[in-house]
């Protein structure tokens, strides 16, 4: 069964970065689409970014031009450059693959606050 661990969360002030990374076990990592997700307190989980597997990128509106999304197939991973944070991007963040029905992993906080 494939597991996802989130990391890179943290305490930052507004305009400030953070870059998340998600670790993904089992094989075939290279054949699925993967995405970011993050849930703020009392709110639904939402969409962030995701990634295909041939690298094309998407975005949610609220993180155009200010979030990145990769991956390195090589080592199991996806990241997520985030830059000119704004309090409103405080929330847990979750790494999932695209379409997929996965459990999700425990998340990185993410606060951003001055």
């Amino acid at each position: 069964q494939v597991q996802f661990v989130e990391s890179g969360g943290g305490l930052v002030q507004p305009g400030g970065s953070l870059r998340l990374s998600c670790a993904a076990s089992g094989s075939m990592f290279s054949f699925y689409g993967m995405a970011w997700y993050r849930q703020a307190a009392g709110k639904q989980r939402e969409l962030v970014a995701g990634i295909s597997t041939a690298g094309s990128t998407a975005y949610a509106d609220s993180v155009k031009g200010r979030f990145t999304i990769s991956r390195d197939n090589a080592k199991n991973m996806v990241y997520l450059q985030m830059s000119s944070l704004k309090p409103e991007d405080t929330a847990v963040y979750y790494c999932r693959r695209s379409g997929m029905i996965d459990p999700w992993g425990q998340g990185t906080q993410v606060t951003v606050s001055s």
